[in-house]
């Protein structure tokens, strides 16, 4: 996940946090998520959709078998 990615997440998930809190309800948890992913780096539905998450492309989790 690139740089610009990760704090494109963190400011979405900081948005969220503040409608939740705005408008007094327990949806700005949902925030939570790309609050997660975008301090860790690592998206699960990227591996789920075959998208390459490691750069480098060596991570085993990342790697889609060959047909």
């Amino acid at each position: 996940m690139k740089n610009i990615e990760r704090i494109i997440r963190i400011l979405l998930a900081c948005g969220i946090f503040a409608a939740g809190f705005y408008f007094e309800s327990w949806w700005g948890l949902v925030g939570l998520i790309p609050l997660l992913t975008g301090a860790f780096g690592f998206c699960p539905l990227y591996v789920w959709t075959g998208k390459q998450a490691c750069p480098l492309g060596i991570c085993p989790i990342s790697k889609k078998e060959k047909e």
